[in-house]
């Protein structure tokens, strides 16, 4: 449900005006949200007037895993989420220097093991051609995860995100 009226919210608007803004000159506003594009491993913050921007990014290894005493198929999942609560890890590898993690939780509600974070081989990640490196989580860079923690905390501690195995060629005008 929750999917349907992201995306829908997402597809209905103006495409016309859509505009591309770049990275460097983002400015999070509220209503913002993330979307995750799996196919090409690619992210997109979009603004609720429909400007974006973009960046690569990282995501699951499209095989099984066994990784902290689980094994499971690594892909990241297709869904609707939202960024409830932020945390510190342990581990400066897996979660980059300063270990912070964006928890997703399913449909807003359920508790994933699910996040986005940095890594500490993040940028050879995602300047890599194969993207598919993650345990599952969505990898991104310093610089990423800061207008993301910047948008979080704008928009009352919540964000909105939506991952999908490639997009509706009508969702943007000028990419």
């Amino acid at each position: 449900m929750l999917a349907s009226t992201l995306l829908g919210l997402v597809l209905s608007i103006s495409v016309p005006t859509t505009t591309r803004q770049s990275f460097d000159e983002w400015e999070p506003q509220r209503g913002d949200v993330l979307y995750v594009d799996t196919k090409v491993n690619r992210g997109y913050i979009i603004h609720p007037d429909g400007d974006f921007t973009s960046f690569l990014l990282a995501t699951g290894q499209r095989r099984n895993v066994s990784y902290i005493g689980l094994y499971y198929n690594a892909t990241t999942p297709v869904g609707t989420w939202t960024v409830k609560s932020l945390h510190t890890q342990g581990d400066r590898i897996t979660y980059g220097k300063n270990g912070r993690f964006m928890r997703l939780y399913k449909d807003g509600e359920e508790w994933t093991h699910y996040g986005i974070h940095e890594h500490l081989y993040g940028d050879e990640m995602i300047a890599g051609e194969d993207r598919y490196r993650s345990m599952g989580c969505i990898i991104v860079s310093r610089e990423v995860l800061d207008v993301l923690m910047a948008t979080y905390e704008l928009n009352w501690q919540s964000l909105e995100v939506v991952t999908s195995y490639g997009l509706d060629d009508t969702m943007f005008a000028k990419l």
